[in-house]
């Protein structure tokens, strides 16, 4: 395979980060925002391996992916903002900072762990023709571990239940990320997907920690 390896996840520590930043990933996030965070990283460790990182890298890469939105729980966000009601031009300046909150959260730790978390964060919301943000990266540009989160957390949020909308079912997420490879996504990671699709979802289904119930929730959209 043509991808660049991923910080090698042996010069991990067994250390505990003094950062903050995992309390910030949990608050304010309810309990199917945090399923997902623990169904993203096992979708994106299944989904290294398939494209032929090793097995230590990838298990770096679950436990990273899980901070990859840590930017929407900066709380101190808010004293950098106008005041609520937002115009659409302010919501997407605010949006479009997140990522740069996040990377700025993670990057004060030198542990692999830590940088590999800040390079997602920054990088998970470019898009593989270059319309993405927030630097507007295109195609191979973006680090590799940025496109495979970004394409498992596509597949898992499509999936799952939201409080504006139901789950969508698992074929039309497929279809979905389908018609999103050479757009949004790197179109060999999500032909990689496609290809290993119901391995996938059986991992995903295995380890969820919200339960199978909410399976019943899914509708054809």
């Amino acid at each position: 395979m043509p991808y660049t390896a991923l910080p090698d996840a042996s010069a991990m520590t067994a250390r505990r980060p003094s950062s903050s930043v995992l309390p910030l990933a949990a608050d304010g996030q309810d309990e199917a925002t945090r399923a997902h965070r623990v169904r993203l990283g096992h979708l994106a460790e299944a989904l290294a391996r398939h494209l032929g990182l090793d097995a230590d890298t990838a298990q770096l890469l679950r436990l990273a992916a899980p901070l990859h939105d840590v930017g929407e729980s900066d709380p101190t966000a808010a004293a950098f903002e106008p005041a609520w009601p937002l115009t659409a031009a302010e919501e997407r300046r605010r949006r479009q900072a997140q990522p740069e909150r996040g990377a700025a959260l993670l990057g004060h730790s030198r542990l692999p762990l830590f940088a590999l978390a800040a390079e997602i964060a920054l990088h998970h919301r470019e898009r593989w023709d270059g319309s993405g943000y927030p630097q507007g990266l295109r195609g191979k540009a973006i680090p590799l571990s940025a496109r495979i989160v970004a394409v498992a957390d596509y597949f898992d949020a499509l999936t799952m239940h939201r409080h504006y909308r139901p789950a969508r079912a698992d074929d039309r997420g497929l279809a979905m990320l389908a018609e999103q490879a050479g757009s949004a996504f790197d179109p060999e990671i999500v032909a990689a997907f496609l290809a290993h699709a119901p391995e996938l979802i059986a991992l995903r289904d295995r380890v969820d920690p919200s339960g199978a119930g909410a399976k019943l929730q899914k509708v054809r959209a």
